[in-house]
C-alpha cells in the first residue's frame, strides 16, 4: 500500500537548509519514492499557515519510506535540515492500491 509524506517546514537559516536541499536527490534517489510536489508558496485555504516550504513525498510502502527516514544517507544530511529549519511531518496511508 502507498504511503505519503506530508512535510511543512519554517526555514530560519537558509544556508543550513541549502546544504540539506543540495543533498537531498543524491540521497532520495537510492529508495523508491517519488517527489508529489515542493512548495513554497501554497494556497492557503483554511487555517493559518506560516511555513516557509511544504513537501509531499510518495512510497510504495510503509517500509520502504521508513528505510529512507531511517538510512545513514538520509541522517547525514538530515542534520543540516534540522539546524536551518523546524519541521512538522506525517506518513498517510492511501486509501486504496
Amino acid at each position: 500500500m502507498s504511503v505519503y509524506i506530508i512535510a511543512r517546514f519554517k526555514i530560519h537559516n537558509r544556508s543550513e537548509y541549502d546544504t540539506y536541499s543540495a543533498g537531498f536527490s543524491e540521497v532520495f534517489k537510492k529508495f523508491d519514492g517519488k517527489m508529489l510536489s515542493v512548495d513554497e508558496d501554497p494556497m492557503v485555504l483554511a487555517g493559518e499557515w506560516d511555513d516557509t516550504r511544504s513537501v509531499i513525498i510518495e512510497f510504495p510502502s510503509k517500509d520502504s519510506a521508513l528505510a529512507w527516514m531511517t538510512s545513514d544517507e538520509y541522517q547525514a544530511i538530515a542534520k543540516h535540515r534540522d539546524a536551518g529549519s523546524t519541521a512538522n511531518s506525517i506518513l498517510v496511508k492511501s486509501l486504496e492500491d
